[in-house]
């Protein structure tokens, strides 16, 4: 999804990009690109659809919101988006990274080939004992989509289905600011962009129903 082959130019490559956006019928997509309308939750540098029976969560550290956190059920999906180089993507390298960190902290993990490609699943040390995970990660173009699968979802493919469909329909926005590969793309919580009076409960809150935006910190 979104790689190019090496020693192209950029008219070829601009080319057959055009082509695989039209073939593609789901995501993650990139703001740039043509994607169907959905009813998603802006947030910044990410839109996240919104769904009955999904409690939509902003994950911030400190003041900064760093990451969406997605709960369904007995299952919870995290995503994190990062800035990645023009030319190749960043999951190999992650993966890599994320197989010594998991080995380090004592837990267990095999590579997969799943629902978008490779991906990691295994298991690491918890308050009440090992829990299972499943890491997948998506390279676009000039970011790198994480996604942290938790609780049954982590092992049952039934239970991961609604998760993995929010997955589909991300919307990443990456912006033309220069950034450091792996640097966060920023996000914001929806109606902290404004100055002046606080907005009213209705702009705090974008759902008409179902999901609730809440902060974890």
């Amino acid at each position: 999804m979104f790689r190019r082959r090496r020693h192209e130019q950029p008219e070829q490559q601009a080319a057959e990009a055009a082509v695989e956006r039209q073939a593609r019928e789901s995501g993650p997509w990139d703001a740039d690109e043509p994607h169907p309308e959905g009813d998603r939750v802006d947030l910044g540098g990410m839109r996240v659809s919104v769904s009955e029976g999904l409690d939509v969560q902003i994950a911030v550290a400190g003041d900064q919101p760093i990451g969406v956190v997605v709960l369904h059920g007995d299952s919870a999906l995290q995503l994190h988006a990062f800035a990645a180089p023009k030319r190749g993507g960043l999951w190999d390298e992650v993966r890599t990274k994320l197989i010594a960190s998991v080995k380090e902290a004592g837990g267990t993990v095999e590579v997969t080939e799943g629902s978008f490609g490779p991906e990691l699943v295994g298991t690491i040390p918890g308050e009440a004992g090992t829990q299972a995970v499943r890491y997948v990660g998506v390279d676009g173009p000039r970011w790198f989509l994480r996604a942290v699968f938790s609780g049954k979802a982590a092992v049952d493919s039934a239970a991961a289905e609604p998760l993995e469909a929010v997955i589909r329909d991300v919307v990443v926005v990456r912006g033309e600011e220069p950034m450091a590969p792996e640097e966060p793309i920023l996000l914001r919580i929806p109606g902290e962009r404004h100055t002046g009076p606080a907005p009213s409960s209705a702009a705090q809150n974008p759902f008409k129903r179902g999901p609730e935006m809440t902060e974890t910190r």
